[in-house]
């Protein structure tokens, strides 16, 4: 059985690794990696995939940036051929990029049966590309592996046959257990100058966050205001912000000149994409994450940390139920309010959502050999 696992950008990447190396294990299987480069600097792609033991993928479509529709078609056309001349039995996706999608529809349309693992996760807010991508790409995959039971729900409520959904958990977990006993967390502290709980660790890379100057303003002055009050608590100037930059955020800070607005905040450190066994450590230790990720706000329900997400709604809705992730939008009293509890008070207890058990890569394997 040749299955292509599809990854494109660095979250992908964790989400894949544990499946190909449980598919490697299996003789009757040949895993093939294509890498649409929609992620493509090293710091974003290539030392992850070493890190993580993928190694060097067996195609690159180098499709680079570019708008939606620009990106989307560029899978499409640089992945057909590529079906064309392997033959696969299966293409498995993850996640909710523009990749997701097009490797999707290439493959199905070429008759080539689709796993989507990450499936059935929703927003409700079909004006996040992501929230289009999920729900096509589930209308049209064969096999729909999901993370948690509101999936399963939002499925059904879409009219997807439910033989075709698996509750397998969460891949993403799967890496990030395999990876935690290794982290050297002191040394990652002192290689980065913070203490343990005295700092803030900050991803911010949506949109609708940082696309716009009104936006990207709003943004750092909600950070702002959580800066002066943290600094102004009983961490003093010992708290910091660490903050490992997406390249589109770095270059919108340019264009639209708040690149002094950032430097105004003297604990703000702005960090380029760092490798993934450091940013655990460093997200492990942290007092508070502030993120508009997806799969960090997975990550700090599993470890533990406090998480202020910086949108209105989530896909994730278990991180809020059982875990440690509130939403605060870009409202600046909220943030602070919820940031200076979360520095400042008790440290809440890890979850483990029923299945993040770093398993889901031994369920799915099974699944695709009707285990």
């Amino acid at each position: 059985m040749k299955i292509i696992n599809v990854v494109a950008a660095r979250p992908n990447f964790m989400k894949v690794a544990p499946i190909a190396a449980e598919m490697k294990k299996h003789p009757e299987i040949e895993p093939r990696l294509v890498h649409t480069g929609q992620h493509y600097s090293a710091g974003l792609s290539g030392d992850f995939l070493d890190r993580l033991g993928l190694g060097e993928p067996d195609v690159n479509l180098e499709v680079g940036s570019g708008s939606h529709a620009v990106q989307t078609a560029e899978v499409m056309k640089r992945f057909e051929p590529v079906l064309g001349a392997e033959q696969p039995d299966l293409v498995l996706v993850v996640g909710d990029v523009n990749s997701t999608l097009a490797a999707a529809l290439t493959a199905v349309k070429l008759h080539v049966p689709v796993a989507h693992v990450e499936a059935g996760l929703r927003s409700f807010d079909r004006a996040m590309p992501e929230e289009i991508n999920r729900i096509l790409t589930d209308q049209i995959s064969t096999y729909l592996f999901t993370t948690e039971p509101s999936a399963e729900r939002n499925l059904a409520a879409e009219g997807i046959d439910p033989e075709r959904v698996h509750f397998v958990g969460n891949t993403m977990i799967d890496t990030l257990l395999a990876q935690r006993d290794g982290l050297d967390v002191p040394g990652t502290l002192a290689r980065y100058g913070v203490e343990r709980g005295a700092y803030a660790l900050l991803t911010l890379h949506r949109p609708s966050n940082v696309d716009t100057p009104e936006s990207l303003g709003e943004t750092l002055a909600a950070l702002r205001a959580l800066h002066d009050a943290a600094r102004a608590s009983s961490l003093g100037a010992a708290f910091r912000m660490l903050f490992p930059i997406h390249p589109r955020t770095k270059n919108n800070l340019r264009a639209f000149d708040l690149e002094s607005a950032a430097a105004g905040m003297v604990g703000l450190e702005l960090l380029p994409p760092i490798p993934y066994p450091d940013f655990l450590a460093l997200m492990s230790a942290a007092g508070l994450v502030v993120t508009d990720s997806g799969g960090i706000q997975e990550e700090t329900t599993v470890l533990g940390v406090p998480c202020l997400t910086m949108r209105e709604n989530t896909e994730r809705p278990i991180t809020i139920d059982e875990g440690t992730n509130t939403l605060v939008g870009r409202d600046a009293d909220l943030l602070v309010w919820h940031g200076l509890d979360a520095l400042t008070g008790d440290r809440p207890t890890p979850a483990r959502p029923h299945l993040w058990d770093g398993h889901a890569a031994e369920r799915i394997v099974r699944v695709l050999f009707g285990g």
